[in-house]
């Protein structure tokens, strides 16, 4: 999930090597960055000792904010660092944890801090299942798709229902579709963070408003909703016998502003994805006179 090593070297010796300057990791799972850095050994007549060293993502009145003393990091990061390379461990990550992190050292010589910059960029990836139509069979092809680049060799695993697909390793999968099921996916190794589930549109529900009486002149909505993944969209017809049913709103909601008589009759909208359609029953609404 990361780049190739990248040097940062500065000037006299004085220089900071992370061992990756890009890395993708999966959202609530951890990732390590490390580095090495280096200083010259004898300056002004001393010896150089390194006083502190720390990663940091921003700076507080210009000076860096050890990571470790940041709130939005609390109790998830731990820092390691031994013969010159540190190592920075971030547990349980959060998409606001997709910036820039540098390493920082600062040592007893008149000036002699350094930054590592540019630092370590991370991206936290955020699984998807995208959903495309086979234009030749019907079925539904499957794609488990990242926001940021997963390593090219990733083993992928599939869920039906909940339920292991044993067979299927690829970022790909083709099923013929049926309205009760639903797919996911998960990197292998990262189960526990895999996509949310996709599926149909469930049976919508309609709600009038206002409920009461509907009077001619005033003003009524005709709402559509259904539990769907992705998103459903949704359209409005009234029943009227015609062969050719002309869509009356592919909104939500169907809204009179001033209703008239000629508006009575039944009404039923469609909830459609990638993955289905489903219908209303029909809901009578009933105009009546001032």
């Amino acid at each position: 999930m990361s780049s190739c090593v990248t040097v940062i070297q500065g000037q006299h010796g004085w220089g900071v090597t992370y061992s990756s300057t890009e890395i993708c990791a999966l959202k609530g799972s951890t990732v390590n960055m490390s580095c090495t850095y280096t200083y010259p050994s004898w300056k002004y007549g001393r010896y150089t000792k390194v006083k502190e060293a720390f990663w940091f993502t921003k700076e507080r009145r210009y000076q860096p904010v050890d990571l470790r003393t940041d709130s939005d990091y609390q109790d998830r990061v731990e820092s390691r660092c031994s013969k010159k390379r540190c190592t920075l461990r971030i547990t349980d990550l959060k998409e606001s944890d997709s910036v820039e992190y540098k390493f920082m050292f600062i040592t007893n010589q008149p000036g002699g801090r350094y930054t590592g910059s540019p630092g370590v960029t991370l991206r936290i990836a955020d699984l998807q299942v995208q959903v495309t139509t086979s234009s030749h069979s019907g079925s539904r092809e499957l794609k488990c798709h990242s926001s940021c680049r997963l390593p090219d060799r990733s083993s992928y695993i599939w869920y039906k229902n909940g339920q292991k697909i044993q067979s299927q390793t690829s970022s790909t999968y083709s099923v013929t579709y049926d309205y009760a099921d639903s797919y996911s996916c998960a990197l292998k190794g990262h189960e526990n963070y895999g996509s949310p589930p996709v599926y149909a549109p469930k049976l919508p529900s309609v709600s009038v408003s206002p409920s009461a009486e509907i009077v001619e002149g005033s003003s009524v909505t005709l709402t559509c909703s259904s539990d769907a993944n992705p998103a459903a969209n949704y359209t409005w017809y009234k029943k009227n016998g015609g062969p050719d049913l002309q869509p009356l709103s592919k909104e939500p909601q169907l809204v009179f502003s001033s209703i008239q008589s000629s508006d009575s009759g039944e009404y039923y909208c469609t909830a459609e994805n990638e993955l289905g359609r489903r219908t209303t029953d029909y809901i009578y609404i009933n105009v009546t006179c001032e």
